[in-house]
């Protein structure tokens, strides 16, 4: 199998492209193939399929196996990939997601991506809340003796935004594993470690769903920017800091409107081969 290994913002995918449809991609052949030591290595696996109502469909899947709704270094990383193989000469390209379809705008060296509007519904996002009328962005998640504010919303999966003193500092490989798999989120949750810099800028570390801790999460970056805006006061356009790099966050809407959210980053090629399945 012809592959290409992609990265943004150091979140790295396998990317393979499948104009027949033909492939599928089982949960043993996704691990295996981000495999860090007996495979090529990746977050996940993403192939790139037919499309009845957009230029190419995502099948993205994380590292462990599970699907998953939206990724958004990857669709970056798939916008450049199609261009790379052939697929399109395109600058502006739709693309199908489990998400509903989201439009990616290649700008010279970066990519711009319009994200559609945050949903903050608890049984859109989705997450249980007690109480009727429960606030999702000042959810109160409760692990043995303590009790942990997240501003909670859905990129088109669900996130789980803290803020904390450090980023860096911040238990992410302790507690991100925990509130991941928190009965809240009946189907898991990304965990963001967020810190308010200044009025344009923010650092993160993500404990992403079913791949653990990443360099980047790109629907990460921008749930951290939405909670920051509604929740912190900070800029209608703010740089979100990465382990892996900076993306480029813009939103100036409010819990009562449909405003699309735009993220621009790189999107880069590391290398391509082929690999027995």
């Amino acid at each position: 199998m012809r592959f290409a290994k992609y990265q943004g913002t150091g979140n790295d995918f396998v990317m393979v492209s499948d104009p027949e449809d033909s492939l599928e991609l089982t949960p043993s052949l996704v691990r295996s193939l981000c495999d860090r030591r007996f495979g090529i290595g990746a977050d996940g696996v993403i192939r790139v399929a037919p499309s009845g109502r957009a230029h190419f469909f995502m099948d993205y899947v994380n590292a462990d196996g599970s699907q998953s709704e939206m990724c958004g270094n990857g669709i970056r990383c798939l916008a450049v990939f199609a261009r790379a193989e052939g697929l399109t000469s395109d600058d502006v390209i739709d693309v199908d997601t489990r998400s509903g379809v989201k439009t990616v705008t290649i700008e010279g060296d970066d990519v711009r991506v319009e994200m559609g509007p945050p949903i903050f519904d608890p049984a859109e996002i989705p997450v249980t809340l007690e109480g009727a009328g429960s606030d999702a962005l000042h959810s109160k998640l409760e692990l043995d003796d303590e009790v942990f504010e997240a501003a909670v919303l859905s990129m088109g999966n669900p996130h789980a935004v803290l803020f904390v003193e450090d980023a860096y500092s911040a238990p992410v490989t302790t507690l991100g594993p925990r509130l991941e798999e928190h009965a809240a989120f009946p189907n898991k949750a990304n965990i963001e470690f967020v810190k308010i810099d200044s009025p344009d800028h923010i650092t993160m570390r993500v404990w992403e769903r079913g791949s653990r801790e990443t360099l980047a999460c790109g629907t990460g970056a921008c749930a951290a920017a939405v909670a920051a805006r509604l929740l912190r006061g900070t800029d209608p356009k703010v740089t979100v800091e990465l382990r892996g790099g900076d993306l480029e966050i813009e939103w100036a809407g409010t819990l009562g409107d449909d405003q699309s959210l735009f993220m621009t980053g790189p999107a880069t090629e590391v290398f391509t081969g082929e690999i027995r399945i």
